[in-house]
């Protein structure tokens, strides 16, 4: 690299640390929407453009007003977390290794870190050791991993093979879901070929009723797939996964894991009876930029059974020809080319070590208490779930105010919740998902909170 090269990215370094120089106390809303910050790029593509310097001084200019502070220790938005500086650090050598992660005997470096963290994961979350792992971009495609394998299975029990015949004309798989899952199992379930999965009544909390699922799963026979939760995205809820895949596996069904932030309470000595019995399921999805708080692109596919992965995701041409007598992470994703995804879980991993982890999940846990015992005290305000993981779902005096106090949140710019609905109520919604979220943070977004219901009085 010549000392131009190094320049440049000596710059971007400066301009990313600028913007993370806010990340505690910038306001959080971004205040200039897509237009303007198409008109402030500049529309008109030029015949040269200019030093490549510039190009990134004046992209980081235009752009960042236009930016939302996710990574803001009381942005509750959505399940987002922030990136630790570790698997930040690590998303750029990634980055600059450039690595086409896809053959182990071609790019060992890489593969050598996905397939420990891998390892540790396995470990940390109390999932069989000799279960593989895939990364992908997120839940929705770890959901569409976990159910293509479950669809391609169960069918291949009743003596289709998907693979070489297709879905048409074959069995009809029936998918049961919860009625309060989250709308990537819908998704994924689309992208798979499955339809409409068959919703199976939930608790007041969210919680998949075993009762309803041993009716569904009597109410019809042939290949069955079950999706359960870990981790309701309004109340936390956790669906009771042992009894629930008893139940699933009794009537010969796959059972499939949504745990897209709740699958670390494992990791948790605290929380570990959350996600008692899931290790029996089939196959799990969770996202590694969520509760790990790794960059995004950090999605994270779990199958019990390897040849069952391979078989459903594997692609075969004479040029990828195994060559290290090893599965390879292409046998495991739909992909083939892709970034070196593990490499900042790795480093999350590494540099947290078990005791970190279980004390990064924990910590979520308690700042999600601290705002919902601190929401407690406001008048008007309800909590409505019970918060046993990283949620809170709070009311304030009927759905018109609820909306208000939302809306004058986000223009306080302090801290942000985001506006839902559930059962049939208007509901503020706040993730705790941050790494950098403790018992002070949870406090200022408590004030934030107490000042914007002040406002709508």
């Amino acid at each position: 690299m010549d000392d131009r090269e190094a320049f440049v990215l000596g710059e971007a370094a400066a301009l990313a640390a600028r913007w993370l120089d806010g990340v505690r106390d910038g306001s959080i809303p971004p205040t200039a929407d897509v237009e303007a910050v198409k008109d402030a790029l500049g529309r008109r593509l030029p015949e040269r453009g200019p030093a490549p310097a510039e190009v990134l001084g004046h992209l980081a200019s235009a752009v960042e007003p236009g930016l939302m502070r996710m990574h803001s220790p009381r942005f509750h938005g959505w399940v987002i977390g922030g990136a630790q500086p570790v698997a930040l650090g690590a998303d750029w050598l990634v980055a600059a290794w450039d690595q086409n992660t896809a053959l182990r005997a071609v790019t060992p470096g890489v593969i050598a870190a996905e397939e420990l963290a891998a390892e540790w994961m396995l470990d940390l979350l109390g999932l069989p050791s000799d279960a593989e792992v895939g990364y992908v971009t997120g839940a929705t495609v770890a959901n569409l991993v976990g159910l293509i394998c479950g669809r391609d299975e169960t069918l291949r029990r009743a003596g289709w093979d998907a693979r070489t015949d297709g879905l048409a004309g074959g069995p009809r798989v029936r998918l049961l879901v919860g009625a309060e899952r989250h709308g990537s199992i819908d998704s994924a379930a689309m992208l798979a070929g499955l339809g409409a999965g068959r919703p199976v009544d939930a608790d007041e909390q969210g919680r998949l009723r075993v009762d309803a699922l041993r009716a569904a799963l009597a109410d019809g026979d042939g290949p069955a797939v079950v999706c359960l939760q870990a981790g309701n995205v309004h109340s936390g809820a956790f669906d009771p996964l042992a009894d629930a895949i008893e139940v699933a596996h009794a009537a010969g069904a796959w059972v499939h894991i949504d745990g897209a932030f709740g699958l670390w309470a494992a990791a948790a000595p605290g929380l570990r009876h959350l996600t008692e019995g899931m290790a029996g399921a089939d196959s799990w999805a969770t996202d590694a930029h969520k509760t790990l708080n790794v960059p995004y692109d950090s999605g994270v596919a779990v199958v019990a059974h390897p040849e069952v992965l391979h078989a459903s995701m594997a692609q075969h041409a004479a040029y990828l020809a195994a060559m290290s007598g090893a599965s390879d992470p292409e046998d495991r994703v739909p992909e083939l080319s892709r970034r070196a995804r593990g490499v900042p879980v790795y480093a999350a991993l590494a540099q947290l070590g078990r005791a970190g982890v279980g004390e990064l999940v924990q910590g979520l846990v308690d700042a999600a208490t601290v705002i919902a015992e601190g929401l407690a005290g406001i008048p008007g305000a309800r909590v409505l779930n019970d918060v046993v993981y990283t949620q809170v779902c709070a009311t304030f005096d009927g759905d018109d105010r609820t909306r208000r106090v939302g809306d004058a949140l986000r223009a306080g710019g302090v801290a942000l919740a985001s506006p839902s609905e559930w059962h049939g109520r208007a509901v503020l919604r706040f993730s705790v998902s941050n790494w950098l979220t403790d018992a002070v943070e949870a406090g200022r977004t408590v004030e934030a909170v107490r000042e914007a219901v002040a406002a709508t009085a």
